[in-house]
């Protein structure tokens, strides 16, 4: 019916966009609303249903019908059982969010993975669309990625897949958020090109005072730390994803994330670095996401449609 659409919420440690999506994947209404995470994780989960219940509300009052809730959230997540394993930035652990939502909306819900739900809307509404085999990388604060197979994504055995931040790339290199020495997400991400670039311009600096967007602008104007630091990050990344095509064999790689914005100045520079690495695997297209920040929220929609065809 063309009057349908589905509740989506994609929920982060800052901020959560929130729509509602046609089946289609036309965006009918969207908005934001800040997570406050700092407020505890039971004040968060009650942010999240009262703000799916009042964009259901919203729906019907606009002559709309939501038919299902799809939600989105970081860290890992047991999509089966639906529920929010664990989260560093939100703080979850071990929350039903699906059944509350189901309680609290009285409609059907799906709970899943961010980045996941960012890969699959890539894959079929996005950049990914007409290939088969699509690796989503996104690489903001640190870099998960989202395996997509004929349009669905693989969740691993304990809803912890896609983990290629965590890949080692750099033997006792800079040391990770997670306790080991030298992750990709140590290297490449955006957090870690401001880090490393605040290390070669002042060492003694406790924090960066500029921004991976703003490394990038100055390595594109010839500046020598920021042209390193950006060199460092496209080189490890290149290892990365090299070993992400050699594990999983993908048509597409797709990069998302605050660090994909930098677009061809990134992109020309991994890619001639991924050929290179290349050996008897067959070269992936390396392409930049096209869905934004959008892409979390049109994820859970998909998430949650999928969930009524199961049912």
């Amino acid at each position: 019916m063309t009057d349908q659409v589905v509740v989506a919420l994609d929920v982060g440690g800052t901020g959560m966009k929130c729509a509602l999506v046609r089946p289609d994947g036309t965006v009918e209404h969207s908005e934001r609303h800040p997570t406050d995470a700092a407020r505890g994780p039971a004040a968060v989960v009650e942010t999240i249903l009262d703000v799916a219940d009042a964009l259901a509300g919203k729906a019907r009052l606009d002559g709309l019908t939501p038919i299902a809730l799809g939600v989105a959230v970081p860290g890992v997540v047991d999509e089966g059982r639906g529920v929010a394993v664990w989260s560093a930035n939100v703080g979850f652990r071990d929350v039903p969010l699906r059944e509350l939502a189901e309680a609290r909306l009285g409609l059907p819900a799906a709970l899943g993975h961010d980045v996941r739900a960012g890969g699959l809307a890539e894959a079929r509404l996005g950049a990914g669309r007409g290939a088969r085999h699509n690796l989503f990388v996104a690489i903001g604060t640190g870099i998960a990625a989202a395996h997509i197979v004929d349009g669905s994504a693989a969740t691993g055995a304990h809803g912890a897949a896609g983990e290629i931040g965590h890949i080692l790339v750099r033997p006792r290199g800079p040391l990770c958020g997670c306790g080991r020495a030298g992750c990709l997400e140590a290297v490449s991400s955006a957090s870690a090109v401001a880090r490393r670039y605040a290390e070669l311009t002042d060492p003694v600096a406790t924090a960066p005072t500029v921004t991976a967007a703003e490394v990038a602008a100055l390595a594109a104007a010839g500046d020598p730390p920021a042209r390193q630091a950006w060199s460092e990050a496209v080189e490890a990344l290149a290892d990365g994803l090299a070993t992400g095509q050699a594990l999983f064999d993908v048509e597409t790689i797709v990069l998302g994330g605050g660090l994909a914005q930098a677009g061809a100045q990134l992109l020309e520079p991994l890619r001639a670095a991924l050929h290179d690495r290349m050996t008897f695997h067959r070269e992936p297209r390396l392409v930049a996401a096209a869905l934004g920040d959008e892409a979390g929220c049109l994820g859970a929609a998909l998430l949650a449609l999928d969930t009524l065809e199961k049912r």
